[in-house]
């Protein structure tokens, strides 16, 4: 599993583009990252899967990537950064397949709990991430809440 975080780690940073433009090539302090999503997570039922790992806050930023798919089959991947956005609070960057990256200011953030949100992307407009008990739990939306998908993870690593 380890080799499995540092290949979704480079996969990360390559498919995640060049930085938003700073004064210095260090990110901005981003406030209180979320450190308790740190690990590698994994949801599985039948021979359909979804995986998810972040690296633990360093350097004011953590790198993130996601894959899902059934058996062998790889159907969509993810890479994702949270990092301080233009206010200094955590965002969340994602690049969908490698895509054009989009930002997801942090809207509130709890001791477990972060929800970031982009009323003007198409969909998701609204990421949210939690903890209950020992499981990770995320979930994308419109802003109202509608077309609500949600996984629960548990910790691989």
């Amino acid at each position: 599993m380890r080799l499995t975080l540092q290949i979704l780690t480079a996969l990360a940073i390559i498919a995640s583009g060049p930085a938003p433009a700073q004064s210095n090539a260090q990110p901005k302090p981003a406030g209180d990252l979320p450190g308790w999503m740190a690990g590698c997570w994994e949801q599985a039922g039948g021979d359909r899967w979804s995986e998810e790992c972040w690296m633990a806050p360093r350097g004011g930023i953590m790198l993130g990537a996601g894959r899902s798919g059934a058996g062998e089959t790889l159907r969509e991947w993810e890479a994702t950064e949270i990092i301080a956005g233009p206010d200094g609070k955590p965002a969340y960057w994602a690049s969908p397949q490698g895509g054009a990256r989009v930002m997801f200011p942090m809207v509130s953030q709890g001791p477990r709990e972060i929800v970031f949100a982009n009323p003007a992307h198409d969909y998701p407009q609204r990421i949210r991430y939690w903890m209950e008990g020992d499981a990770l739990n995320a979930e994308i939306s419109m802003i109202d809440g509608g077309r609500s998908m949600r996984w629960s993870y548990r910790r691989t690593q």
